[in-house]
């Protein structure tokens, strides 16, 4: 059976107001529903419970503190769950924004599982990143994986098509703490010598 493609949907900029017209509580007015939902997994989800946090650069190295990220991943078990609901547990879903003040993200969600790739060969743990910012025309694309995976992160078949092992670090979330919880950090650079990879998906 012929697989029908559907037709690529036009990019926007997202413009110098990124906050206000996608993270208005990040501006510092009153939030839309259900616009910043930065905690993919609730209290009572299974898995291991992680914090993810980290900060946007541009290629001077400065802070980009007006920008937004969605998330989409796997939950604890390797499955990806399609339906977003508010109320559950998990989604596979979020969204965030860098603040004005740090400059800094946050995302509340579980460790994920394998996955298998297209060809049946199982990915490390990961999770996809889209990035807005201003200048940019075509939201970036990305991967977080972890550094607690070593193993795993040695076989994954998508982060060995980088030809260079060093450009393999820029997609590996650093172990860390926050408030006491175990915890990841991913800084993003958008251009200049760390320029984190980014994918033409």
């Amino acid at each position: 059976m012929p697989i029908e493609l559907l037709p690529e949907t036009p990019s926007q900029t997202a413009g110098p107001y990124v906050h206000i017209g996608l993270a208005l509580a990040a501006a510092g007015n009153p939030p839309r529903p259900e616009e910043i939902w930065n905690e993919m997994a609730k209290p009572g989800a299974p898995g291991e419970h992680i914090v993810l946090v980290g900060n946007v650069h541009d290629g001077n190295g400065h802070l980009v503190r007006d920008s937004f990220l969605e998330f989409w991943q796997a939950n604890h078990e390797g499955v990806y769950d399609e339906h977003f609901d508010s109320e559950k547990p998990f989604n596979s879903f979020g969204r965030t924004a860098t603040t004005f003040d740090a400059g800094e993200w946050t995302l509340y969600t579980l460790k994920p599982g394998v996955v298998k790739n297209a060809a049946g060969v199982p990915m490390a743990p990961h999770i996809n990143v889209s990035l807005f910012a201003r200048g940019i025309n075509i939201h970036l694309q990305t991967r977080l994986y972890f550094s607690d995976e070593p193993e795993a992160n040695g076989k994954c078949p998508v982060l060995n098509l980088i030809e260079q092992p060093q450009r393999r670090e820029t997609l590996i979330a650093r172990r860390c703490e926050v408030n006491g919880k175990p915890a990841y950090r991913f800084d993003i650079y958008l251009q200049g010598p760390n320029e984190t990879v980014f994918f033409d998906f």
